[in-house]
């Protein structure tokens, strides 16, 4: 199927590469599927496209490219709704904010996007710490190239 796209025009994709947001995302509850799409000779971010709503993308990392050790544990409901069986099932992003110039950019590491890979269920997990901060600076020296 064809879909429209905020960043890359119209694009081809698969239904088996939506991803199921059973209770939208904060600020956008209507919006329940999502595919990743890789951005063009970026290896580090991507975007979070809606499937219905072409202006409604995010761009996503990684946040391990840049804090090695982030880390943080699902509670048993968000375990169960996101049907995880083992750690090897988890995708961790986080929403960034792209900020002019880039080094002052952004990654939310208190609300990270918790996705099954291979269910293709997804949420926005709203950490209950304040270990991390929703405006986390992205610190390019530390990304390994080639990760």
């Amino acid at each position: 199927m064809n879909i429209q796209t905020k960043y890359l025009g119209e694009v081809e994709i698969s239904t088996q590469q939506i991803i199921q947001f059973s209770f939208g995302l904060p600020g956008f509850l209507d919006e329940k599927e999502f595919v990743l799409l890789d951005i063009p000779g970026n290896p580090v971010f991507q975007f979070l496209q809606s499937v219905q709503s072409k202006d409604l993308a995010f761009v996503v990392t990684n946040p391990y490219h840049f804090y090695k050790d982030y880390r943080f544990e699902l509670d048993e409901p968000t375990i169960e709704a996101l049907q995880i069986e083992s750690e090897k099932d988890v995708i961790v992003l986080t929403i960034v904010t792209a900020k002019e110039p880039f080094d002052s950019s952004t990654i939310n590491l208190k609300a990270p996007l918790i996705i099954n890979q291979h269910k293709l269920f997804g949420k926005q997990y709203i950490l209950n710490s304040d270990e991390y901060d929703s405006k986390a600076f992205i610190q390019p020296a530390s990304v390994e190239k080639g990760v």
